[in-house]
């Protein structure tokens, strides 16, 4: 599948230092060293995956509102997140959140309604946020400015288009052009990315208990509840959820995940239709999965975004791309397998 990597395209090249030159006047010595022309290798870290990168980081994040129903799978745009939030939308149904700033791509969907948490979310790492339809919470929120968008209720037809694969609600897409389309004619800005100020490190931290295997129930319905199998060979977690391998559309392409971050977050009940309000703003336990070890930590917002912490620092993730549960309950939620 062909992916559009706009960092790269975007950046600097690398710094040349040249040869320094002697004092104005002073001539040289025949035995004197020259010193040689230094070439300045410099190399970046991807802010979300904490991987190498060539040219220095410079797309505003998308957060993309990601249909989650099994109608809507498998889902396209998977495979190039940078991390995937899943939580609750309505009743024990979740709904994903695809975050993009090292890569973004050529398809995304379907897109699904906001929630006013999700914009939340999208203002606190600073992104550009895509769905299509909202919550009365959400609109407000939207209609207030409270984030930069695009939503698919006013750009149906022109940036937004529908599948003829699949029927409505599940089929609204939009692709990569047409997000950097919407932003350039809605005036909005899509570089400087904000850090999140998340640590990285290959080697997993001490205090780490086995488990190779995890589930994550959210209710009854087992089409929302995930499982996480660690391979060893790959360094890397195989995500199922339904029974079914999570893949992206293009070409079944299997998501392979560095880190799983499960956030116990205060839930509440808002309407008849079993819409949800997250605190987001409280903190609280969490559960880390990595290198094929379990962490008991807890989380805190900063700056907007939910981080991980070990103690007074954000806790090491192992560099790659990270899938974040938000819960109500960890204890009634994570499973974990030795």
């Amino acid at each position: 599948m062909k992916k559009r990597n706009w960092i790269a395209a975007a950046a600097a090249a690398v710094l040349l230092a040249g040869c320094s030159e002697g004092e104005v006047g002073k001539p040289e010595s025949d035995n004197e060293e020259k010193p040689e022309e230094a070439i300045a290798e410099v190399t970046y870290t991807a802010p979300y995956t904490g991987l190498e990168l060539e040219a220095e980081p410079d797309m505003r994040p998308v957060l993309a509102t990601l249909n989650n129903h099994p109608d809507a799978r498998p889902q396209s745009g998977l495979a190039e997140a940078d991390v995937i939030y899943e939580m609750l939308a309505e009743y024990e149904v979740t709904r994903l959140l695809a975050l993009y700033q090292s890569e973004i791509p050529e398809k995304m969907g379907p897109i699904r309604s906001a929630r006013d948490y999700f914009i939340d979310l999208a203002a606190g790492h600073g992104a550009l946020f895509i769905a299509h339809g909202h919550s009365p919470e959400a609109k407000e929120l939207l209609d207030s400015g409270a984030v930069d968008h695009l939503n698919g209720i006013r750009y149906e037809g022109t940036l937004f288009l529908r599948s003829k694969d699949r029927k409505a609600p599940h089929n609204s897409y939009i692709t990569g052009d047409a997000v950097f389309e919407g932003a350039m004619d809605s005036g909005i800005r899509m570089d400087n990315p904000k850090d999140p100020g998340w640590r990285f490190d290959p080697e997993p931290p001490a205090g780490g208990e086995e488990s190779l295997e995890a589930d994550i129930t959210y209710g009854r319905f087992p089409n929302f509840n995930s499982r996480y199998v660690y391979d060893p060979l790959t360094a890397s977690y195989t995500r199922f959820s339904g029974g079914e391998e999570t893949v992206d559309a293009a070409e079944n392409q299997p998501v392979h995940l560095a880190n799983v971050l499960i956030l116990e977050v205060p839930h509440r009940v808002i309407d008849d239709k079993g819409r949800r309000s997250l605190d987001l703003a409280a903190g609280g336990k969490a559960a880390v999965l990595r290198s094929g070890l379990v962490y008991q930590a807890s989380w805190e917002l900063r700056d907007g975004i939910p981080t991980v912490m070990a103690g007074d620092q954000p806790f090491a993730l192992a560099p790659g791309k990270t899938w974040i549960h938000l819960v109500p309950d960890i204890s009634d939620t994570l499973t974990q397998h030795p």
